[in-house]
């Protein structure tokens, strides 16, 4: 486990100055409209949010473009963060935004304190996928509200084979291309064919206790929403 992390925290730290560029020309710009869409789903959800594995902050500042609102965004690789607040440093936004350098599997946070959390992409990369949702269910008031942005493997039997090819050269080749760190692209195709099926994410939601589950999926499988919601009574 601690193994995991240690890779996946050299790898996010190699990349970082160049991991917005390769989602956006990865994902043929698709990646703002999955992050808006999943924004959108706080929509009205006051503050304080938490949008864990942060990264550059690009769903943060999307939650306080569609709302301002306090939102702490946490990652474990600190130059990710840094390098997002610097970017940022002149956006009238910036203010809302707090960061914290953190594990998603032991969260620095009291219990019951935020209205909702987001985490994007980051769910494949924890060693203990369960246990970060725990811990986002511990630190969310009752009624509050979490939502899921992660890749999936498309199901279309025309499209699924194309997309398992863009994964294992295309994807390699731009980022390595871009970044100079192939392997960290190989991971990303290893890890979306390694981890759970929409399913299986839903069965971890409820087992820690999120209830009225919701998924769904967008661009042909290639990303899912999950949501859920802590029980007022919780």
């Amino acid at each position: 486990m601690e193994e995991k992390k240690r890779f996946v925290k050299d790898k996010f730290s190699r990349v970082t100055r160049r991991y917005d560029l390769v989602n956006r020309l990865g994902s043929f710009g698709r990646d703002a409209f999955w992050r808006r869409k999943a924004a959108e789903e706080l929509a009205g959800v006051p503050g304080p949010l938490l949008d864990l594995c942060a990264g550059t902050l690009p769903l943060a500042l999307e939650l306080v473009r569609q709302s301002p609102r306090k939102v702490v965004a946490l990652d474990l690789t600190l130059e990710m963060l840094l390098y997002g607040r610097w970017r940022l440093r002149e956006d009238p936004l910036s203010p809302y935004l707090a960061c914290v350098g953190g594990d998603a599997e032991a969260l620095p946070f009291k219990d019951r304190v935020f209205y909702g959390a987001t985490m994007a992409f980051g769910l494949r990369n924890l060693a203990r996928p369960r246990k970060g949702l725990a811990e986002i269910f511990r630190v969310l008031r009752p009624g509050g509200k979490v939502v899921i942005l992660e890749f999936s493997r498309p199901q279309n039997p025309f499209f699924a084979p194309l997309y398992a090819l863009y994964l294992r050269y295309f994807m390699p080749l731009l980022g390595g291309t871009l970044t100079g760190d192939r392997e960290a692209y190989l991971y990303l195709a290893r890890s979306i064919y390694a981890f759970a099926s929409p399913e299986e994410v839903l069965s971890w939601m409820a087992e820690v206790g999120f209830k009225e589950l919701r998924a769904y999926p967008l661009t042909l499988g290639v990303v899912t929403i999950y949501t859920g919601i802590k029980d007022r009574s919780a």
